[in-house]
């Protein structure tokens, strides 16, 4: 590829500036080259050489307003905002119509968080620019610092209208759209952009997002594959069309969509995993299985790889192996929650109660708060006969379900076993209340407290109530 003549220009420059630092002799740059440089060294984050070209440019063009500007922005950098905001006044003074001072003034006023004067001096430096497109960006960033969605919404819209090319504001407008809940406007506002500028392989991708965002899958798809038409090699865009191809049941058709990532780098997780699932949505359990193998010998940490397996093997009813892939996946991490439950799950399908019981004491450790957890916990420290633990354990449930039927039948039974009557009869009578069809539960899961006359008499008597 032909370098234009500015590149030309612009790599000359940095050679003769570099070569100038190793042999320590003094040679002569124009300022705007040395403007370059210092943005240069500035952009590839290396300030040291950025400050000594700096230095070197202000002696030999000690009067130059735009080195001094980003001297200025060098000062900001550096969090010298005084300095910074005293060297300003001075060069306002000089050039009260260069829009960069407003740009730095309000650079300032941003990093003390006075975004509403930032957008003020902003608003001021669109009266003296000729690059409207960058103001407008600004604005809206200064608006999204402020958490005004809307306002920001409509300053990155009037950035594309400047420059149609700019993504930085493309992903910002439609970021704006979405926060905003707005997603039909947003399709709406894409597909009006795309008509400009319809070779956006960028738009296209985003507008696909969109339409699955809203279940409009066969329109998703249609926008990935102009995404992927405009970027043959544009992976966002063949990961997402794979998804939405999911949804659609196309799992032949994603499983290629998934491989074309891994053919443009290196195989992912989150792809192989997702092929898995295709192969036994498909019914080919081998090569669903291997898929998934592939997945946790690719990212051992990922957890959705290991229940992915462990779940086929629950699914095929053998639980050995199911069990065997949980104690590898907890071997990795013994505190994750969604193991634990599998372990609990599938050691209380072998009748293994104890081990079942010590899952589910380790999910709900692990932070696993849902209402079955607690269930499946309670109902094997009962069948262990380990009532005051099954007390105590739906007692902490309840903090969390405080109007939970399901808790209440289970505590008026265990107290009824323990004997408490004054206590059972509340919780039967909180239970009955919030759902009275599911007594059936005190017969199910107690049935020595139902052979009880006096029970269900309780029971009856609430019903005539």
């Amino acid at each position: 590829m032909q370098l234009s003549d500015e590149e030309e220009e612009y790599n000359l420059s940095l050679s003769k500036f570099e070569s100038m630092l190793k042999t320590n002799k003094v040679l002569f740059f124009d300022s705007e080259e040395f403007e370059e440089i210092i943005l240069h060294y500035l952009d590839m984050g290396k300030t040291a050489l950025a400050k000594k070209a700096l230095k070197l440019a202000l002696e030999q063009h000690p009067k130059s307003t735009g080195l001094k500007l980003v001297q200025v922005e060098m000062l900001i950098y550096d969090d010298k905002l005084e300095i910074a905001e005293k060297l300003l006044n001075e060069l306002y003074a000089i050039e009260p119509t260069n829009e960069e001072i407003y740009i730095q003034k309000a650079n300032i006023c941003s990093k003390r968080d006075q975004h509403e004067k930032a957008v003020e001096m902003l608003k001021i430096a669109l009266d003296y620019t000729d690059d409207y497109a960058d103001v407008y960006n600004l604005i809206g960033m200064e608006y999204l610092f402020m958490d005004n969605l809307e306002l920001a919404k409509e300053s990155f819209i009037k950035c594309l209208e400047e420059d149609f090319e700019d993504q930085s504001a493309l992903y910002n407008v439609v970021y704006c759209f979405e926060f905003l809940d707005q997603n039909q406007d947003a399709i709406a506002y894409l597909n009006k952009y795309i008509d400009k500028n319809p070779y956006s392989e960028i738009a296209w991708h985003q507008l696909g997002r969109l339409y699955y965002g809203v279940k409009e899958y066969e329109s998703a798809i249609r926008a990935f594959d102009y995404a992927t038409l405009i970027d043959d090699e544009f992976l966002g865009a063949f990961m997402e069309k794979a998804k939405a191809l999911e949804r659609l049941k196309k799992y032949e058709l994603a499983i290629e969509s998934y491989n074309r990532t891994i053919e443009l780098d290196d195989a992912t997780s989150y792809a192989l995993l997702r092929i898995g699932k295709c192969y036994e949505k498909l019914g080919n359990k081998v090569l669903a299985l291997k898929f998934f193998n592939r997945t946790v010998h690719e990212d051992p940490l990922l957890d959705k790889g290991w229940i992915a397996i462990t779940d086929f093997y629950v699914r095929q009813k053998n639980f050995q192996k199911a069990l065997f892939f949980v104690n590898k996946a907890l071997a990795i991490d013994n505190q994750n929650r969604l193991y634990w439950k599998r372990f609990a799950t599938i050691n209380k399908q072998m009748n293994f109660f104890e081990e079942a019981e010590f899952g589910y004491r380790k999910a709900v450790e692990f932070g696993d708060y849902q209402l079955d957890t607690w269930l499946f916990w309670v109902d094997i420290l009962q069948f262990l006969g380990e009532f005051e633990s099954a007390v105590q354990t739906l007692l902490q449930a309840s903090e969390y379900f405080p109007e939970e039927n399901e808790v209440e039948y289970r505590l008026a039974g265990l107290y009824f076993m323990l004997s408490d009557t004054t206590k059972a009869k509340f919780h039967l009578s909180n239970a009955l209340r919030l759902n009275f069809d599911n007594y059936v539960l005190i017969e199910d899961l107690f049935p020595v407290v139902w052979a009880k006359k006096t029970v269900r008499n309780y029971i009856d008597k609430h019903k005539k109530q």
